[in-house]
């Protein structure tokens, strides 16, 4: 029995030998087994083989053996490989910082493959810059020293990157490796003296100015200098640096005549006016191509405290300038078209506006109408199947009870106060009570009304007929009280009735008073409306009602039925 296994078992082994020696003898010499590839370049959610993750995660040891097995041309190949992203594995290592993992990548990179860029269009170097590696800067440079003048999409350079990151250390490096860098411009025309003043980097300009001083005057493709970029931000003490190596700049005007002392009221920064307008020399009334002044900007912005500051360094609202060209009839012809048009368009933005707003107004007001109706609609119901509860068991709960046996005059089953005049009247309203709710319940348990206007009509008949059901209900209530308190006592009766009519009757007439007022005000105000779209055609003017008059037409607060 245990020789069976052992029989059967041996084949299989030979045939599993037999099956690995023929896959060696297929095997080439020098090639890799699939696992093998696949354990080495198997992409990962971004795309990353295994040196990407190594370098990314900076084990520097499997970096090398990864390099060390691919060999001399396999590692040239394998460095210049990208993810998903773009991304290189020295691009990677250099964006975490890894100055080992960084080195060991270079000792088999070209110029190429260590300028290649990402989807970012940052490359290695620059990615660098922006993170602040300065040690992983200088491997780079240290190699390759080009890599320092290349640009990404928008022309920046990675002093550029760096300036606008506030790296000072990393902008020393650069500009001692090539102070022309800081006369590169980006493609709007800004230079990494504009991108640090608007940052608000001080030692960054400082150094900036320190290699070339002349770089405060350069002016990007809408004519501002760097100072008038710091002045939109809160740093005075930027402007201050600024204005060291040539002091002339504070009277530059952009493209629009604007000056720093312009954009800074414009931006209703007062510490940054003040700061302007200590300095020697600057031009307090300079007027911009617009014909304003610095005061007449902050007059119409209502700016009153710069307003206050400007007035005690001098300045005016308007500065006479001599016109070279007298007035031209047709131009000014022109312009007063222009600002008619202008106008118009504006007050029929703002009509369409209002119209917009009242719109979503009503079709707010009609959805609380609505809901009120339907609201009416259940507490119809509701009523109507209490009141016709009532009215059915009160038939069979009648004072006195009933004939229970054979009794001269009477029948089985027969009430007692069959015969009493008050029993009849009593009998006759309930009865009415009773399938006028009826009626109500089944009407408004089989309609679906959609229309508006038809849910509001029946609504309106279903309520008129719980106003009768309720009155006859009274009226059988008060009839049955002739009965119960007899003829020696009729006066509570007619207490009872004098009491339920009042009530009852105080009760409708208020209603139907509600609802003749406000079919009067309906009406009156649909013969305004007339008049107004009449008036309104015939002077082809826009009129929109207001909110006020919606509130207080048709979408009252409450309202009778």
């Amino acid at each position: 029995m245990e020789k069976q296994p052992s029989s059967r078992l041996g084949p299989l082994e030979k045939l599993r030998s037999f099956k690995m020696e023929k896959q060696k003898s297929f095997r080439l010499p020098g090639s890799t087994s699939f696992k093998e590839k696949k354990y080495k370049e198997s992409p990962g959610k971004r795309g990353d083989m295994m040196l990407h993750l190594a370098a990314r995660a900076g084990n520097l040891p499997h970096v090398q053996m990864l390099l060390a097995e691919a060999g001399e041309e396999g590692a040239k190949d394998l460095v210049s490989k990208q993810n998903l992203d773009g991304e290189t594995a020295l691009y990677i290592a250099a964006e975490k910082g890894h100055v080992e993992v960084v080195r060991e990548i270079l000792m088999v990179s070209d110029l190429q493959s260590a300028s290649t860029k990402a989807n970012s269009t940052f490359d290695a170097f620059h990615i660098a810059a922006k993170q602040g590696h300065l040690n992983v800067l200088k491997e780079l440079l240290n190699l390759f020293p080009a890599l320092a003048i290349t640009t990404n999409s928008v022309n920046a350079t990675a002093l550029d990157t760096a300036a606008t990151q506030g790296h000072v250390d990393i902008v020393n490096l650069l500009l001692e490796t090539d102070a022309s860098l800081a006369r590169i411009a980006r493609n709007n025309g800004k230079t990494t003296l504009h991108s640090a003043a608007r940052m608000g980097h001080v030692e960054v300009v400082k150094a900036l100015l320190n290699k070339d001083p002349s770089i405060g005057l350069r002016t990007d493709k809408k004519g501002q200098t760097a100072l008038h970029m710091a002045v939109k931000g809160q740093n005075t003490g930027m402007v201050l640096e600024l204005l060291r190596p040539d002091v002339s700049v504070i009277n530059i005007g952009d493209n629009k005549g604007n000056r720093p002392l312009h954009v800074a009221t414009r931006k209703a920064n007062i510490n940054m006016v003040r700061t302007l307008l200590s300095v020697e020399g600057i031009e307090v009334n300079a007027v911009n191509k617009a014909g304003e002044t610095a005061l007449a900007i902050s007059e119409k912005s209502g700016s009153e405290e710069i307003s206050a500051v400007l007035r005690v360094a001098g300045a005016v609202i308007e500065q006479q300038q001599p016109s070279p060209h007298p007035p031209n009839p047709a131009k000014h012809l022109k312009q007063t078209v222009s600002d008619i048009k202008h106008d118009v368009q504006s007050q029929l933005k703002h009509t369409r506006q209002t119209e917009m707003r009242v719109q979503k107004i009503k079709k707010r007001l009609e959805k609380l109408h609505i809901g009120g109706l339907n609201n009416a609609i259940n507490s119809n119901t509701v009523v109507a199947v209490l009141i016709a509860t009532v009215a059915f068991a009160a038939i069979f709960t009648v004072p006195g009870q009933f004939v229970e046996q054979p009794t001269p005059g009477y029948t089985l089953g027969q009430a007692f106060v069959a015969q009493n005049a008050a029993f009849i009247v009593f009998l006759l309203f309930d009865s009415l009570a009773l399938f006028i709710s009826l009626a109500v319940v089944v009407v408004q348990t089989s309609l679906i009304v959609v229309e508006q206007r038809a849910k509001k009509r029946m609504v309106f008949v279903m309520n008129k007929m719980m106003w009768l059901a309720c009155l006859f209900i009274s009226v059988s209530f008060i009839s049955l009280t002739y009965v119960v308190v007899g003829k020696d006592d009729w006066w509570l009766a007619w207490c009872t009735m004098a009491i339920g009519a009042v009530i009852m009757l105080t009760t409708l007439g208020s209603m139907c008073y509600c609802i003749i007022m406000h079919r009067i005000e309906e009406k009156s105000l649909r013969n305004v409306r007339r008049s107004s779209t009449s008036q309104s055609r015939s002077t082809m003017s826009i009129s929109m009602p207001s909110d006020s008059e919606l509130l207080n037409s048709e979408y009252k607060k409450i309202y009778a039925l």
